[in-house]
């Protein structure tokens, strides 16, 4: 299938203790640069299914802007109507995990994607042709994020990223003159901000051990997460979004849920963002 994902490309630079977090004090561990952004992982998991992905993003000036988009090259992500910001701004996230592998706290610094207005989007998509579905997430200001509601021809994918900004698919909602879209992806603490929120047909609520909630015309579904020996949380998500989009917009909740909780299962058992063995594993599982 062919998609098109919009948003947040950046440096993630991850460190993990050895030992469990120790607040105020400087923990032993190991700090890893690696290629991140919500959008920017859910194309690259989704190339790695056997997609074909146009990404539209603002890559940073810097060097780190460079290392990004390299990584997208080479992860066959077709990358050629993005830009690169005009000054010099970089696009980078900190994240560091406890020695289980889970989250402790992260810092984003991503103002490049400031350069994602409704304009740069409309001139974007009148030069990718069809596409199964647009995929944004909520790194996006706030207007760009009512104008794909209100103009996707194709069915619409929202990540919320963050509590921090999440509030912005509210908000786009209420802006947007269509007022409704087709999947959004939060975590429980994403979706506490976001309740209620109307207009949207699928949305799947990520409960991290404990599984996916999947609210649909009304109805619940819960599905228990796989076992798995969790090695890096960072970009569990992404991926968990990546197998709900590469299920397809006709496939049934179920469907879409089985996909999504195998790619983060896979994710979350490498020390990578990205599990590039994505689809070899994927086919291994039963």
């Amino acid at each position: 299938m062919r998609y098109c994902v919009i948003g947040g490309a950046n440096a993630d630079i991850v460190a993990t203790t050895h030992k469990p977090f120790v607040p105020g004090d400087s923990n032993p561990g190991t700090v890893r640069l690696m290629a991140g952004g919500v959008a920017r992982n859910i194309a690259h998991n989704l190339a790695l299914l056997g997609n074909e992905v146009v990404f539209l993003t603002v890559f940073g000036s810097d060097s780190l802007g460079q290392f990004t988009a390299d990584s997208c090259h080479k992860a066959n992500i077709d990358i050629s109507l993005c830009d690169v910001a005009a000054d010099d701004t970089h696009s980078c996230y900190l994240s560091i995990n406890n020695c289980d592998g889970e989250m402790v706290g992260g810092v984003s610094d991503m103002l490049t994607v400031n350069g994602i207005t409704p304009e740069w989007i409309a001139s974007k998509l009148a030069q990718i042709g069809p596409v199964d579905a647009l995929v944004a997430d909520a790194n996006l200001p706030l207007e760009s994020l009512a104008y794909l509601i209100d103009h996707a021809e194709a069915p619409l994918y929202i990540d919320a990223v963050s509590g921090a900004k999440a509030p912005k698919v509210k908000e786009a909602l209420a802006q947007s003159r269509k007022k409704t879209f087709f999947t959004l992806k939060c975590n429980h603490l994403e979706w506490e901000l976001l309740n209620p929120a109307t207009g949207i047909h699928r949305i799947f609520v990520s409960l991290g051990a404990e599984g996916l909630e999947v609210l649909d015309n009304g109805v619940i579904t819960r599905f228990a997460s796989l076992p798995c020996q969790v090695m890096n949380t960072t970009g569990a998500g992404d991926a968990l979004m990546a197998g709900i989009i590469h299920a397809g917009p006709q496939a049934s909740i179920e469907e879409a849920a089985k996909v999504g909780l195998r790619c983060a299962r896979i994710t979350v058992e490498s020390l990578d963002t990205v599990n590039n063995k994505l689809k070899e594993q994927y086919e291994q599982i039963p």
